[in-house]
């Protein structure tokens, strides 16, 4: 492991960054939240539009906390 994750105060790193990733984790493992059919979107059931809108919103949760949480060393 590196240092900068032992010691996430070092270069001014806060933990609750990862908290951001466990957000489509949650989102998506609560099935009973989105097994439904309406709201429909494009004619897609709500079941399957859900799940595909968290693809790139997880993306940008995981770019997002890359850039918070990268040494300052490969900061531009």
């Amino acid at each position: 492991m590196c240092r900068s994750m032992r010691d996430p105060g070092r270069h001014g790193h806060s933990r609750i960054w990862y908290v951001l990733l466990a957000a489509p984790f949650v989102a998506l493992l609560w099935v009973p939240f989105y097994t439904r059919t309406s709201p429909k979107l494009f004619d897609i059931p709500f079941f399957y539009w859900y799940q595909f809108a968290w693809v790139p919103a997880t993306a940008l949760i995981v770019w997002l906390v890359y850039l918070a949480t990268r040494p300052p060393e490969t900061r531009p």
